[in-house]
């Protein structure tokens, strides 16, 4: 534990906010795999619905964060990271509620593996990132920490090649122009939410860098 960290108090507010982000993120994250995994139409609304709470959750929480960082002067890290690190995981989130809400707006019949790949590297760069930011109050963990935000660094390349390669499929394959832009904003968002989570995964690098 470096020298400045000890002389911090103990936090009892911050930690307990980030670790409650996280798993909400978790959770909208396990919500929009079953979504694009479901190929019944009341189901996936019923989904969306879910989404859209727990984005509700998410914002919640993050203004909290943001109101705890105006009234504590003193923060177990830069208020400048923090902030970063909250407004991330509320990006993710955004982008996840994004992506489910274009498929019902849009009323995607047949989900493309590549929505389903990129779903599914959202969930596990979240479960990463959960596991990184519930370790940043015991710096002993530092290994776990980098290990979680390698992890979601080859998620996020990973998942630049699902997009590149659906993309791809998408113009080969599909001929009607108006269904081309559907998913190729459904895949953007999709792709932009696993960018979200590679920040958030630098944002807590750089926390590691500065106290560890």
């Amino acid at each position: 534990m470096g020298f400045l960290q000890f002389l911090l108090p103990k936090d009892k507010k911050f930690f307990p906010l980030f670790a409650q982000a996280t798993e909400n993120l978790v959770k909208g994250s396990k919500v929009l795999v079953e979504l694009v995994n479901t190929t019944n139409v009341e189901k996936r609304k019923e989904l969306v619905k879910e989404i859209e709470h727990i984005e509700h959750t998410g914002d919640n929480v993050t203004h909290m964060i943001f109101s705890e960082l105006s009234r504590n002067f003193i923060t177990p890290f830069d208020r400048e990271d923090m902030h970063a690190l909250a407004s991330d995981i509320d990006d993710i989130l955004d982008f996840i509620h994004g992506s489910a809400k274009r498929l019902d707006l849009y009323k995607i019949v047949e989900i493309s593996d590549s929505i389903t790949m990129l779903a599914d590297c959202i969930l596990k760069g979240a479960l990463e990132l959960n596991v990184a930011v519930k370790n940043l109050e015991n710096m002993k963990n530092s290994n776990i920490i980098k290990e979680a935000c390698v992890k979601i660094n080859s998620l996020e390349n990973h998942a630049d090649d699902v997009f590149n390669m659906g993309i791809a499929r998408l113009f080969d394959e599909e001929k009607d122009p108006i269904q081309i832009i559907k998913v190729k904003e459904i895949l953007s968002a999709l792709e932009t939410a696993t960018d979200k989570c590679e920040d958030a995964a630098n944002t807590v690098q750089t926390i590691l860098i500065k106290y560890a």
